[in-house]
């Protein structure tokens, strides 16, 4: 791949102490913030503007439509020319989206506008930013940093962000002041902040006019290799389905546990998750193996157990262990999050690598449905059995990645 960068890299010593793919992280982890800031005021949502647990499970899946389009289209694009024509705006659009949704407390079509919006912000960032850290964690830019570094800072810095998004969140609408409006107040002072240091991050990609037309870019050769076909795509959509019915689905069901607290527990059970997603992301390397799909088979074998904690839980209604099914679901996506990450950035090539990460992620962002679905089944059968039910899929999603265990490799 040729590079060529619009700014000077910062050497070693100089006096711009922030690395190019720390400045990225940051924005990463601001544009995370205010896509899960959302997440643990549905609670809020429920018991104050009296919307239906069906109005909320279509809001909390509303991002993906703005997710999904940035990530298709910006993803490929940014490949053909560079990174920061595509990136740089999504932080602004991420305050946009917190804007709206500060305003539209009781409107759940000014809150749809405003999720779409958080949606584009995120999807741009997460295709684009994570090729970019990529990119950023190799010579010529980060000569120290380890192989497989990039794609572990991009995960560590958006689940830090889906973290702490949540958890602030939930803080302020919990005990703080205006509790509609300043988590959102918050979140937009961070998204500012963040678009502030990425004018001196270099690019990394040659803007390429060839002449081939733009729909030529939207094809990504690598979304139909082998390894990505059995490997990937069926562990995609358990990344966000375990951290959704960590944090979306299991707060709703324990509402009456925490009387005058929901707010709070459920900004609680998504640092629980998130914090053991970030955990996860740590040692998600000492799983990883370029040779076999240990480390996508590993994330699986924990969805697995996950799904099964979650139906003891719900069938207990214990509060106490829906905290250890949260624990284990939030292992699972970090898990998965970097497994899929190493994969693809095992199996792109050197022109298609934020095209094969859009595709990766819109298929991650499948999981988000999972809340609304359930709350429609939910009429027939218990959450219990629906876990049950998931359990048992995410052991045939295992089945089908250990039949591909160490072929198709790129």
């Amino acid at each position: 791949m040729s590079i060529t960068h619009s700014l000077p890299i910062p050497a070693a010593g100089s006096r711009h102490r922030i690395r190019p793919w720390m400045a990225v992280c940051a924005a990463l982890f601001a544009v995370g913030w205010g896509g899960n800031e959302f997440t643990p005021l549905l609670v809020m949502y429920r018991q104050e503007d009296e919307m239906t647990p069906l109005v909320l499970d279509v809001l909390l899946g509303a991002y993906v439509l703005g997710i999904v389009p940035a990530l298709i289209l910006g993803g490929p694009l940014s490949d053909r020319f560079g990174r920061r024509p595509f990136f740089l705006p999504a932080p602004l659009v991420a305050v946009a989206g917190s804007v709206l949704l500060a305003l539209g407390a009781s409107s759940p079509t000014v809150l749809f506008a405003g999720r779409v919006l958080s949606g584009v912000a995120l999807g741009l960032v997460m295709a684009v930013g994570t090729a970019w850290v990529k990119e950023l964690s190799q010579a010529p830019f980060d000569t120290g940093a380890r192989e497989g570094s990039g794609a572990g800072r991009a995960a560590l810095a958006l689940t830090a962000g889906f973290a702490l998004g949540a958890g602030v969140a939930a803080a302020l609408a919990q005990f703080g002041p205006s509790p509609q409006q300043s988590p959102y107040f918050v979140h937009i002072v961070l998204a500012i902040a963040s678009f502030s240091l990425l004018w001196r991050v270099p690019e990394s990609r040659r803007t390429s006019d060839d002449g081939r037309p733009l729909l030529e870019d939207l094809k990504i050769p690598s979304a139909v290799h082998r390894r990505f076909l059995f490997v990937v795509v069926p562990m995609a959509p358990w990344v966000f389905g375990t951290a959704a019915s960590a944090y979306a689905i299991l707060p709703g069901l324990m509402m009456s546990k925490a009387p005058g607290l929901e707010i709070a527990m459920s900004g609680l059970l998504c640092v629980i998750a998130l914090g053991c997603g970030v955990g996860a992301q740590r040692i998600a390397g000492r799983f990883d193996d370029p040779g076999s799909a240990r480390g996508v088979g590993s994330a699986l074998a924990v969805t697995v157990v996950g799904m099964v904690l979650a139906a003891v839980a719900v069938g207990l209604d214990s509060l106490a262990w829906v905290a250890v099914a949260a624990t284990a679901l939030g292992a699972a996506y970090g898990l998965l999050l970097v497994g899929g990450l190493r994969e693809i950035q095992r199996i792109a090539g050197p022109d298609d690598l934020a095209g094969l990460t859009a595709v990766y992620y819109s298929l991650t962002y499948i999981g988000f449905f999972i809340p609304a679905v359930l709350a429609l089944v939910g009429a027939w059968l218990p959450y219990t059995v629906m876990f049950v039910i998931g359990a048992v899929l995410a052991l045939i999603s295992f089945s089908i990645v250990a039949l591909s265990w160490r072929r198709h490799l790129p």
